[in-house]
C-alpha cells in the first residue's frame, strides 16, 4: 500500500516561505496570486493489507517524526 502525507503549517504561523514565492511569482507577472502556501508531501510504501491499521500506523509516524505537531497539521491519504 501507498500513503501520502500532506503536511502543512498551522492557520496563524507564519509562513516566509509561502510569501516569498507569492511575491515571485507576483514578480513574474502572475498578479492574480494573492498567498501561497509552502509545506511538503511524504510519500511511504508500505507493507499491510489493511487500510485502517495502516492509517493508524502512519498518523502514529506523523506524531512522532513525520510533522511537528505545534505548528504542523498533516493529513493522510492511504492508496490501495
Amino acid at each position: 500500500m501507498k500513503a501520502l502525507v500532506f503536511v502543512g503549517l498551522k492557520p496563524g504561523v507564519l509562513d516566509p516561505q509561502g510569501r516569498a514565492i507569492a511575491r515571485s511569482l507576483n514578480d513574474l507577472g502572475f498578479d492574480e496570486v494573492t498567498n501561497a502556501f509552502q509545506g511538503k508531501v511524504i510519500e511511504l510504501d508500505i507493507e499491510a493489507n489493511d487500510p485502517e491499521v495502516v492509517k493508524g500506523r502512519v498518523t502514529e509516524m506523523c506524531e512522532k517524526l513525520l510533522a511537528n505537531t505545534v505548528i504542523e497539521s498533516y493529513r493522510i491519504e492511504i492508496q490501495a
